[in-house]
């Protein structure tokens, strides 16, 4: 990913462009591009180590942030994606990422614990940790929108007074919502953060794949039945990870201005299996509504820039 400035609110393809809405001086969009293979059979990747190397630039990191869900739109539908059955998979996966092995590669970087506290997340209907919001800005956003679908959340008391500086606010879209700055044709999603009231706040766009499938999923059959959720939760992780490890666009990137998740995108090792439907994962995580639920996630890269699925046993 290069870094570049855009005086624009455009999220272009592999470019860091200026923040949603915040003015000059204006925090960076880091967008996830879009699947390259466009739903080919999913691709393993390098098991050496990905050059540039990653760097510390000096900024902050966060060792163990609460994730709050805002489901935009409407998740009740009856397309099969946009569901209350799909928000769980996207519950259960957040769940399930807290100190798994996958996740743990993150605390390869000092300060970061590898867990989020998922205390609040629910099951079946929404936890302390989420909220809904009816197509508050309607159903084409701006970058700055999102922001605005933050804030709005942030005073409903999502996060408490103010909102948390220690949150990831994550803007779930249902398919029939589009981000205009480039969703399915230049980005899967986003993260970036901004000063809202008068805190540091940490967020994310990331719309259900549903939408693109050959664009922002890695296969067009999920491992839970519903592709477009599916698809979507690896672009979570992704963005979780970068905020994670790189929360103000500071601290951990390479010479190309690639984060940490970035010089793994769209690679999943070798250990994939396939399930009768067709669809493939390559891992299996504990769940809040079930003991386990599989995944198909890209890899995630550690502080000396290999990509893991499991950081614990050191596969690929």
């Amino acid at each position: 990913m290069k870094r570049y400035l855009i005086v624009s609110f455009m999220a272009c393809g592999l470019m860091h462009a200026q923040g949603p809405g915040q003015g000059q001086g204006a925090p960076e969009i880091i967008p996830h591009r879009t699947n390259p293979q466009r739903a080919g059979a999913p691709t393993t990747g390098s098991t050496g180590a990905i050059k540039p190397a990653i760097q510390f630039r000096g900024g902050p990191v966060m060792s163990m942030p609460t994730p709050y869900l805002i489901w935009y739109g409407n998740w009740r539908q009856s397309n099969g994606s946009d569901t209350t059955a799909g928000q769980q998979i996207v519950r259960d996966a957040i769940f399930g990422l807290s100190g798994s092995p996958y996740y743990v590669t993150n605390a390869s970087y000092s300060g970061v614990s590898g867990a989020l506290n998922v205390s609040g997340l629910g099951n079946g209907a929404n936890g302390t940790q989420e909220i809904d919001d009816a197509y508050s800005q309607g159903s084409n956003l701006s970058d700055s929108q999102i922001a605005s679908i933050v804030s709005k959340a942030i005073s409903a008391g999502l996060g408490g007074q103010s909102g948390d500086p220690n949150g990831i606010y994550l803007v779930l879209t249902s398919s029939d919502v589009n981000e205009s700055s480039g969703f399915c044709t230049q980005y899967c999603g986003w993260h970036t953060y901004g000063t809202i009231g008068s805190k540091a706040i940490k967020y994310a766009f990331v719309g259900n794949s549903n939408r693109c499938l050959n664009a922002c999923a890695a296969q067009t059959t999920g491992p839970n039945g519903n592709a477009g959720v599916d698809g979507m939760v690896s672009v979570i992780a992704h963005e979780i990870e970068e905020t994670n490890t790189d929360p103000q666009l500071n601290a951990w990137f390479s010479a190309k201005g690639a984060e940490d998740a970035d010089m793994c995108a769209w690679t999943f090792g070798s250990n994939q299996v396939p399930l009768p439907s067709g669809a493939y994962y390559n891992m299996a995580l504990p769940g809040i509504s079930t003991a386990t639920r599989n995944y198909l996630i890209q890899r995630e890269l550690d502080v000396n820039s290999k990509c893991y699925v499991d950081y614990v046993n050191k596969k690929q």
